[in-house]
């Protein structure tokens, strides 16, 4: 009995550490994308870094979350080479989103990675810019209190805009979701996240 009690338990130990030793793996890639030049100058082309934090909880999609949430996360939007239509006044172009941040609610906190393609439509030099996109998201947490996200895949939709505030500067307002889709079931909740954005173009 007292063996395999402790074969559980370095059983449990072992799957911990290996769950610890993914997502430090994950952060540290997510980390050398978005920081190396040579991944960003071969492949796409950074356009600006973003940091912002939710400030309503207003459900716009699916069902209320039954527990309140905060996040906070950083994000890096790298341009795609092609670009569906340029004037000498306004642009169409597609570009990829990936991010990173915390997850707070319920007393529980996670790590959220996420990429999301993205179209984009502004000025011919992206100070006014909207965009929207869906992708997923990875979590390093899914049940927070009574509420569970079904598991550490989400798909995430987003809605941006973003005004210039000085020179390189832009202050905007983005709304984020994640939800499963149902994917794990009936007994999951997603949640919706209005959030302010303070961006630097390059």
């Amino acid at each position: 009995m007292t063996a395999a009690l402790n074969l559980m338990h370095w059983r449990t130990r072992d799957s911990e550490l290996s769950v610890a030793a993914v997502w430090g793996r994950l952060l540290l890639i997510f980390c050398g994308f978005c920081l190396s030049p040579l991944s960003a100058a071969e492949i796409l082309n950074l356009e600006s870094l973003s940091i912002r934090a939710r400030i309503s909880e207003q459900t716009l999609l699916g069902e209320d979350a039954p527990e309140n949430f905060e996040e906070y996360s950083v994000a890096a939007n790298y341009g795609f080479p092609w670009q569906p239509y340029v004037s000498t006044r306004w642009a169409v172009r597609t570009r990829l989103m990936v991010s990173g941040g915390l997850l707070r609610g319920a007393g529980e906190s996670a790590l959220v990675i996420s990429a999301i393609p993205e179209v984009t439509l502004g000025t011919e030099d992206s100070r006014f810019l909207l965009d929207l996109g869906a992708g997923g998201a990875l979590f390093s947490r899914h049940r927070f209190g009574v509420q569970d996200f079904g598991g550490p895949f989400q798909f995430a939709l987003t809605f941006g805009v973003s005004v210039p505030v000085y020179e390189s500067l832009g202050v905007g307002y983005r709304f984020l979701h994640y939800s499963d889709a149902g994917l794990n079931g009936s007994d999951t909740t997603g949640a919706d996240f209005h959030m302010i954005e303070f961006s630097y173009r390059f």
